[in-house]
C-alpha cells in the first residue's frame, strides 16, 4: 500500500522558518490544505540554488506530487542564497549544517507535521542529505540521496585520485556567479537591494579556498560521511547515473551502512532520474513514495523487499558524446559489489593476457591527451560524454585483449595495479578502460587517475624517486557495463588528462614493467532482471520564452602559438515565470587552454551572465574567473560587477597565488 489517494494542496512561496540567530529563510512550501487537522510527514530539500527561479522547474514536477500524497514538502533557500537573508560561507559549512537540523526541528514541531521529516536532494541536497543525517536529528527517519558522495576530497569536483580537477574551478566560477543574485524584489519590497549588497561584498571566492587544501586534511573529513558510516541511521534511498560524476557513493553505501539502505544506478547524467537523459527514465516519484510511506508513515510497501542494488547495465554502442536513450537492462543484485566474483588480466606487450609476462614500455602523453574525455560531471544541456576515444588513445600506451569468446558484464570498480617509474618527482596517471569494437571504435567504459605523489596516501603524499620502480594502484569508477563477445578489452594508459585534471609542473615520462586488471563480473548466470514504472510527475513549470538556449562546444589550434582552446558556451535561455511574473536568464562560457608540450601553459577560464527582471527593476551580474600556474604556484584571479538599471552599482576582485604542494 502507499499514499494513492490525492489531496488538494496549498502552496506558500514565502514561508519564512527563523534560525537561532535571528536569520530568515525563505522557503517555497507545498502541503495538504487540511494539514493542521491531518498531520503529515514534512519532507526537506536545502539548497543554494534559489527556489524562485533556479530550480523551479524540477520543483514544480516533484514537490507537489507528493504533497498530494499527503507530505509537506519544503524547498528552502540556505542562508545567503536566493530569497534567504544571510551570508554563505562555503559549501557545506558546520553553518549550513547546523541550520538544516535546526530546520528540521522546527518542521517536526509545526501543527501541521506528524513528527517525522525526510530529506532529500540532488547534488548539493544530495550531500547535505548525508551530511544531515550523520548528525542524527531525531526526526529525521529517512533520506533520498542522489548524485552525491561520501568522501569529499576523494570524490568530489575538486580532487580525483589526488589530481586537481578543472571543475574546481569551473564550478566555484559558477557558485561565485549563482550565490551573487539578488532576492526577488517581489518577495522583499523594501530590504532586497540591501540584502543584495551585503551578499556581494560578502560573496566568497570558492576556488581559493578549496585550493588552499590540497590533501586530504580535517576541512576535507568535515561532511565526508565514510569517516564514520555508523553515524547514519535513517533509512537512505541513494541514486546515481552513470553519465555523471558521482557513480561511486551508492555503492559505498550498500557496502557500509548498518541503516536500511537501497541503491539505484541509471544511465543518466545529473539528473533527477524522472526526467534524466539518456533515457530510459524510470518512475523516480512512485519509488520514492514507496521509500516515504515505508520510513516516514509506517505502511508496508515492500521496499525492504527490494533488491540491495538495481545498476542499469549498459550495452555496448557506438560511442558518442550525446545519447537520448542507452541500450541495457535494468539488474536486481543481492550482493554487495565487492562480493561479487573478479577475473584477473595481465599486461604483456601491448597486450592483456591470462599469464603474466615481461614487458618495459614508456608514455610521455602530449598536454592535450584527455580531449575526448567529455564533462567531468554531464549537468548541462550537452554534448557531454565520451565519445570515440581513438584519438586519446593515439596519445596513450593501450593494451588489448584478444576479441573475447564470451560477453562479460562488468559490474563493479575495475582496479589496476602497475609496477612504474618515473623521471620525475612529480606526475600524474591516468587509466582508462576500453570497450574495442569490430570497427576499431573505442568507448571508454569507466576510468580513473591518480597523482603519483599521492600513490600511499591523500593525507601525506610523497614524491616519487626519480626512476625507480615502485607498484602502484587505482581504482576506477564504478559502472555496469556488457562487454559483447567479439569485442576486445583494452586499457590505456596516460600521463596527461586534460581538461579533466590539470597537468603537473613537469611532462613525466612513465616506464611499465608489470601490470594487471581486476575485472568485476556479474555471474553469466545470472539472469536476475527489474523492471521500473514509467515515470510520473505533476505539472511542468509554466514560462514564457524570451530567449531560446542553445549550448556550443568546440576546439580551436591556434596555428601560430601552438595553443589549444576547448570553449564551452552553455546559454541557458531567458524565461518569465508564468506566476508570479519574475524574469530571469544565464549564460555560462568557459575557456580551457594548453599548449601540446608545455604543462605550464594550462589556462583556464570562465564567464557567468546572470539576469533578473521585474517591471521598473533589471539587475544584472558579470562573474569571470582565472587560473594559470607555473612551477611552484597556482595563479587565481577573479572579479564580480553587478548592475542596477544599467548601471554599475558593485564591483570587486580578487588576487591570489596558492603554493603548489606535491600537486
Amino acid at each position: 500500500m502507499t499514499s494513492n489517494t490525492l489531496r488538494t494542496i496549498a502552496e506558500n512561496p514565502d514561508f519564512g522558518i527563523m534560525m537561532p540567530d535571528g536569520t530568515r529563510l525563505s522557503a517555497r512550501t507545498w502541503m495538504p490544505d487540511n494539514a493542521t487537522d491531518a498531520p503529515v510527514p514534512a519532507i526537506l530539500e536545502f539548497l543554494p540554488y534559489r527556489k524562485r527561479d533556479g530550480t523551479t522547474a524540477r520543483d514544480c514536477l516533484t514537490h507537489p506530487y507528493f504533497a498530494r500524497r499527503g507530505y509537506a514538502c519544503i524547498r528552502v533557500d540556505m542562508r545567503g542564497n536566493g530569497d534567504s537573508e544571510g551570508l554563505m560561507e562555503d559549501e557545506y559549512s558546520p553553518q549550513e549544517l547546523a541550520d538544516a537540523v535546526e530546520t528540521i526541528k522546527w518542521l517536526a514541531a509545526q501543527p501541521w507535521c506528524s513528527g517525522t521529516v525526510g530529506m532529500m536532494g540532488i547534488s548539493w541536497g544530495g550531500f547535505n542529505a548525508l551530511q544531515v543525517a550523520a548528525l542524527q536529528p531525531d526526526a529525521l527517519k529517512a533520506i533520498i540521496t542522489l548524485c552525491s558522495t561520501v568522501d569529499r576530497y576523494a570524490d568530489d569536483i575538486h580532487y580525483k585520485g589526488g589530481c586537481l580537477l578543472n571543475e574546481n574551478l569551473g564550478w566555484s566560477g559558477t557558485m561565485w556567479s549563482y550565490s551573487s543574485r539578488a532576492p526577488d524584489p517581489a518577495l522583499r519590497p523594501d530590504d532586497w537591494r540591501e540584502i543584495w549588497l551585503k551578499r556581494l561584498e560578502n560573496e566568497p571566492f570558492l576556488a581559493a579556498t578549496w585550493l588552499d587544501h590540497q590533501h586530504r586534511d580535517a576541512y576535507w573529513k568535515h561532511g565526508s560521511v565514510c569517516e564514520d558510516y555508523s553515524k547514519i541511521k535513517a533509512a537512505t534511498l541513494a541514486i546515481g547515473g552513470w553519465g555523471d560524476a558521482y557513480k561511486n557513493a551508492p555503492p559505498a553505501l550498500i557496502e557500509n551502512l548498518t541503516a536500511p539502505v537501497k541503491a539505484i544506478i541509471g544511465p543518466w547524467v545529473h539528473k533527477y532520474p524522472h526526467f534524466a537523459i539518456p533515457e530510459p527514465r524510470i518512475g523516480f516519484l512512485q519509488e520514492a513514495l514507496r521509500w516515504w510511506d515505508r520510513w516516514l508513515k509506517g505502511i508496508e510497501t515492500g521496499v525492504e523487499d527490494d533488491p540491495l542494488y538495481r545498476p542499469y547495465l549498459m550495452e555496448s554502442v557506438p560511442p558518442k558524446s550525446w545519447y537520448t536513450e542507452r541500450a541495457g537492462s535494468w539488474l536486481a543484485i543481492a550482493e554487495k559489489p565487492s562480493d561479487l566474483p573478479r577475473e584477473t588480466w595481465h599486461f604483456g606487450e601491448n597486450s592483456l593476457q591470462e599469464s603474466p609476462a615481461a614487458f618495459r614500455k614508456t608514455i610521455q602523453s602530449p598536454q592535450t591527451c584527455g580531449a575526448h574525455s567529455g564533462e567531468y560531471c554531464a549537468i548541462w544541456l550537452g554534448p557531454e560524454l565520451p565519445d570515440d576515444q581513438r584519438s586519446d588513445d593515439a596519445m596513450s600506451l593501450v593494451f588489448t585483449s584478444e576479441p573475447v569468446t564470451e560477453k562479460r558484464d562488468i559490474v563493479g570498480a575495475p582496479q589496476v595495479t602497475l609496477t612504474l617509474s618515473s623521471n620525475t618527482a612529480q606526475g600524474q596517471i591516468a587509466l582508462r578502460l576500453l570497450d574495442i569494437q569490430p570497427n576499431g571504435a573505442s568507448a571508454r567504459i569507466t576510468y580513473g587517475v591518480l597523482n603519483l605523489s599521492h600513490r600511499h596516501s591523500h593525507a601525506e603524499p610523497s614524491a616519487m624517486t626519480p626512476n625507480s620502480p615502485e607498484e602502484v594502484t587505482l581504482d576506477l569508477d564504478h559502472i555496469a557495463y556488457r562487454l559483447p563477445k567479439g569485442h576486445r578489452l583494452g586499457v590505456a594508459v596516460s600521463t596527461a588528462y586534460w581538461p579533466l585534471i590539470w597537468p603537473s609542473p613537469e611532462a613525466s615520462k612513465l616506464t611499465l614493467t608489470e601490470g594487471s586488471l581486476s575485472l568485476p563480473l556479474r555471474a553469466s548466470g545470472d539472469t536476475d532482471e527489474w523492471t521500473f514504472e514509467t515515470p510520473e510527475a505533476d505539472e511542468p513549470w509554466q514560462i514564457e520564452t524570451i530567449r531560446e538556449g542553445s549550448n556550443i562546444r568546440k576546439t580551436v589550434t591556434d596555428w601560430a602559438t601552438g595553443i589549444v582552446t576547448l570553449e564551452i558556451i552553455d546559454d541557458f535561455g531567458k524565461v518569465k515565470d508564468g506566476d508570479h511574473g519574475l524574469i530571469n536568464g544565464s549564460i555560462a562560457r568557459e575557456w580551457w587552454s594548453i599548449h601540446p608540450d608545455d604543462p605550464l601553459s594550462a589556462k583556464g577560464r570562465s564567464h557567468w551572465s546572470d539576469e533578473l527582471e521585474r517591471e521598473g527593476i533589471t539587475l544584472r551580474t558579470e562573474t569571470t574567473s582565472e587560473m594559470t600556474s607555473d612551477a611552484t604556484h597556482f595563479h587565481l584571479t577573479a572579479r564580480l560587477e553587478a548592475f542596477e538599471n544599467g548601471d554599475l552599482i558593485f564591483e570587486k576582485d580578487v588576487q591570489r597565488s596558492i603554493l603548489r604542494d606535491n600537486l
